[in-house]
């Protein structure tokens, strides 16, 4: 994929770990630059994805809330 390539994934309903472990795995097909949006409905997702970016050395570029869906946009590092 270009730098300016996003692609989404809906992960909603999916409990800890799933949601980490689906986005890894997808950010796994990218190239350094392309970014990746997600929703979640696990309530522990805002610190399991900003500590897997941190960890990872992807950025997080966007966290939001909608009632009980969280949007995440996550840029390959």
């Amino acid at each position: 994929m270009t730098a300016e390539a996003e692609v989404f994934y809906d992960f909603k309903g999916l409990q800890c770990p799933l949601p980490v472990l689906k986005t890894r795995k997808k950010l796994q097909d990218l190239s350094a630059g392309d970014r990746i949006r997600i929703e979640t409905t696990d309530p522990l997702s805002p610190l399991d994805i900003a500590h897997f970016c941190q960890s990872e050395g992807h950025i997080l570029l966007e966290q939001q809330n909608e009632g009980r869906v969280f949007h995440f946009l996550i840029q390959k590092g």
